[in-house]
């Protein structure tokens, strides 16, 4: 089974190859990258924000209707929350292999700093492939460089290295090999 990054077209462009290839070499797996045909819907006014779940449940209608088997990340512009939060930067969904990250809070210019494309590709794949992570059944870690740390402010995601701690790397290792006959 392989990875598909499905990139929305309000998303961050110009992007989209070099957050595969950093993913790709996180994962050390074979990552596809194509221009998202997902209709992104959910949207709460009182919040100005979009509901994770319901990307997620648009999401997985999609891969059903395509018959894509693969583990799908969704990259958006739009900002998403979850019930009980503020907001999310991403969301996995493991029993469906579907995945959602919004750029809109990884991007300097969201807090008044100078944008920064080399900052905003760092976010976008440790973000991805901490869903991904997800996505292979991986939990959240308690190690602050690890990829898998769940990052609660932009400082936490910074803070993290594009790796797996060795934990969570022999984890990931386990449910990945596959048993000799």
């Amino acid at each position: 089974m392989g990875i598909k990054i499905f990139w929305d077209a309000r998303a961050p462009s110009g992007l989209q190859k070099p957050v595969a290839r950093t993913i790709a070499q996180i994962l050390n797996a074979s990552v596809d990258v194509e221009e998202s045909q997902i209709l992104i819907n959910g949207y709460r006014q009182q919040r100005a924000q979009h509901d994770a779940r319901i990307v997620l449940d648009r999401l997985q209608l999609f891969k059903r209707r395509h018959n894509i088997k693969d583990n799908v990340l969704l990259v958006i512009q739009e900002d998403l929350f979850e019930e009980d939060s503020d907001f999310v930067f991403g969301l996995a969904r493991d029993t469906t292999g579907s995945a959602v990250l919004s750029a809109a809070r990884l991007a300097n210019e969201y807090y008044g700093r100078k944008g920064s494309d080399d900052e905003l590709i760092d976010r976008i794949s440790k973000e991805g492939a901490h869903e991904i992570g997800h996505l292979m059944g991986l939990s959240h870690c308690r190690n602050q460089e690890c990829v898998m740390f769940q990052p609660t402010a932009l400082d936490d995601l910074d803070r993290k290295k594009k790796a797996f701690c060795p934990y969570c790397w022999s984890l990931l290792d386990s449910f990945t090999s596959t048993p000799s006959a």
